[in-house]
C-alpha cells in the first residue's frame, strides 16, 4: 500500500515540476517562478508532515526521490564554487584599471563583513538576555544524544586551536587539495590563492604587458564559459527551490519547534534585527532597502531553502551586477569573500547566542562588559574561514565555545531545530555579502543607480 502512496506523491511532485516548466515556456518572470515554487513546496511539504509525519517510511522514501531534484541542484551549484571563486576574484583584478581602487574595495568589503558580524554578535548576546534563555531549558532526546556524541569528533578538530593557529590553517599548502574542497578552510584558502594570482597579474601587467594581455584573454574566455555554465544551472533554480522547500517542511519536527520555540523565536528575532541593521546601512548609502530586498529575492529565497551560502554564490554575483547595479569587481570580491568571511548569521548571531546561553553554567556573568567584549572579539575573528555550506555554523560555534573554554554540549541540544534556524541564518549571510558589495561599489563611485532603480534590470535578463 505504501508504494502506491509514494508513487502518488511522486506523481503530484512531477505535476508541480511541469507547472514550473510551463511557466518558463510562457516567459513568466524568474522571480515569480521562484516565489511560486517556494509557496507550493511549503504547502505540499506541510501536508506531508501533517498526514504522515517527518519520520515515516513514506515521507523518507518520497524525500529520497525528490532529493534528486533538490540536492542535485545544490550539488551542481557546489560544483561551481571553487572555479567561480577563482575566476571571479582574479577577474576582478583584471577589471580594475586604477590600482588604488583595489585597496578601497578590499577594505570596504572586509570592513562591512566584519563590522556587521561584530554587530550580529552583539545582537545575539542581547537576544539571549531579552528572551531570558537558559541552558537548562533544553532537553536531551535521542537525536540530541547522537549529535552530542558526533560533536566529540568535530571538537577534536578545533581542540587546542588558538586564533593564530586558526589563521595559519587558512594558508594553503596544496592548492589542488583546496580546489577540491578537501579541508574545512578550503574556501578561504582558494580566496587567498586567487588573490595572490590577481596581485601577480597586476605586477606582470606593469612589467610585461604582453603576457598580462594573454593571461587576461585566457581568463576572460574561462570566465565566460564558467558564467555560461552558471546561467544553465541557475535556470534550474525554481525546480530546486520547489524540492528543497518540500523537504524543509516535510522533515522538520513541528514538536521540536514547539519544545524549543523560545530559542527559535529568539534566533529569528535576532536575525531580523540584523537585517534591519543592514537596512540602516543601506540608507546611509542612499539605497532604498525595500527595492534592495525585492531585487535580491531570488538569491535570498534560494539561500533560505538550500541553507548554503556557497551554493548561492553564482546567483549572488548575478544579482549584484545585473539587478542591484554593483560593479563587477565589488560584486565578485564581496560574494566570494562572503562565502568564508564574516557570515552574520552562521558565524555572528548563532555562536554568540550559544556562548551567552551556556556561560552562566560555568559561573560567568554574561552581563559584564568584559564578557561582552571578549565574545564580540572572538566571534568576529573566528568568522574567518567558516565554510558557507551546511554545518558551517556548527563549526563556528565549536571554535567560539572552545576559545572561550565553554562546554559544547549545547550545540547538540538544539539539533532538532537546527534546520529551521539555519535557513534564516543562511539568508542573512548572503544578504550581508550583497550589502558589502553595495557599500564597496559606493566607496569607489561605481554604483549604478539607474540599474538599481530600473524595474526591468533583474536576473531574468539572461533568460533564466
Amino acid at each position: 500500500m505504501e508504494i502506491f502512496v509514494i508513487l502518488g506523491l511522486l506523481f503530484i511532485f512531477t505535476i508541480f515540476l511541469f507547472i514550473i516548466y510551463r511557466m518558463s515556456t510562457k516567459h513568466i518572470k524568474f522571480t515569480t517562478r521562484v516565489f511560486t515554487a517556494l509557496i507550493i513546496g511549503v504547502v505540499f511539504g506541510s501536508v506531508i508532515q501533517l498526514v504522515w509525519g517527518s519520520d515515516s517510511s513514506i515521507t523518507r522514501t518520497f524525500i529520497d526521490w525528490a532529493n534528486i531534484v533538490g540536492s542535485g541542484y545544490v550539488r551542481f551549484l557546489q560544483m561551481l564554487i571553487m572555479p567561480l571563486i577563482f575566476v571571479s576574484i582574479v577577474g576582478a583584478f583584471t577589471k580594475i584599471e586604477e590600482t588604488g581602487k583595489l585597496g578601497k574595495i578590499s577594505v570596504a568589503v572586509l570592513a562591512t563583513l566584519l563590522g556587521t558580524t561584530a554587530i550580529a554578535a552583539f545582537v545575539g548576546w542581547a537576544s539571549v538576555l531579552l528572551f531570558n534563555l537558559d541552558g537548562a531549558q533544553f532537553t536531551e532526546g535521542v537525536a540530541e544524544s547522537a549529535q552530542i556524541l558526533a560533536l566529540a569528533d568535530r571538537q577534536s578538530q578545533v581542540e587546542g586551536l588558538t586564533i593564530p593557529g586558526q589563521i595559519l590553517s587558512f594558508i594553503p599548502t596544496n592548492i589542488f587539495e583546496d580546489f577540491a574542497g578537501l579541508r574545512s578552510t578550503s574556501t578561504i584558502a582558494t580566496v587567498i590563492v586567487s588573490s595572490f594570482t590577481g596581485v601577480a597579474y597586476m605586477g606582470i601587467k606593469r612589467k610585461e604587458p604582453e603576457y598580462a594581455a594573454s593571461f587576461k584573454h585566457g581568463l576572460d574566455t574561462l570566465h565566460a564559459i564558467v558564467m555560461r555554465i552558471v546561467t544553465l544551472v541557475l535556470r534550474l533554480t525554481p525546480y530546486g527551490i520547489l524540492a528543497l522547500s518540500i523537504r524543509m517542511m516535510a522533515t522538520s519536527s513541528f514538536q521540536a519547534i514547539v519544545n524549543l520555540g523560545v530559542f527559535v523565536l529568539a534566533s529569528y528575532s535576532a536575525l531580523i534585527v540584523v537585517l534591519l541593521v543592514h537596512s540602516a546601512i543601506l540608507l546611509t548609502q542612499k539605497v532604498n532597502p525595500l527595492t534592495f530586498f525585492k531585487k535580491s529575492f531570488p538569491a535570498l529565497s534560494f539561500a533560505f531553502s538550500s541553507r548554503s551560502s556557497a551554493g548561492t554564490l553564482p546567483l549572488n554575483i548575478k544579482t549584484q551586477t545585473e539587478a542591484l547595479g554593483v560593479d563587477s569587481a565589488s560584486a565578485n570580491f564581496s560574494a566570494s569573500f562572503g562565502v568564508s568571511i564574516g557570515q552574520n548569521g552562521c558565524a555572528g548571531v548563532y555562536p554568540a547566542m550559544l556562548a551567552t546561553i551556556i556561560a552562566p553554567s560555568v559561573g560567568i556573568d554574561v552581563t559584564s562588559i568584559g564578557f561582552l567584549l571578549s565574545l564580540v572579539l572572538v566571534v568576529t575573528i573566528s568568522s574567518f574561514g567558516v565554510a558557507g555550506v551546511g554545518g558551517g555554523a556548527t563549526f563556528a560555534a565549536l571554535i567560539v565555545l572552545s576559545t572561550l573554554n565553554l562546554p559544547v554540549a549545547i550545540v547538540g541540544l538544539v539539533i532538532s531545530v537546527e534546520p529551521i534556524i539555519d535557513m534564516m541564518r543562511t539568508m542573512v549571510n548572503v544578504n550581508g555579502s550583497m550589502l558589502a558589495g553595495v557599500v564597496s561599489s559606493n566607496v569607489i563611485n561605481e554604483f549604478d543607480g539607474q540599474v538599481f532603480t530600473d524595474t526591468e534590470a533583474t536576473v531574468e535578463r539572461e533568460a533564466l
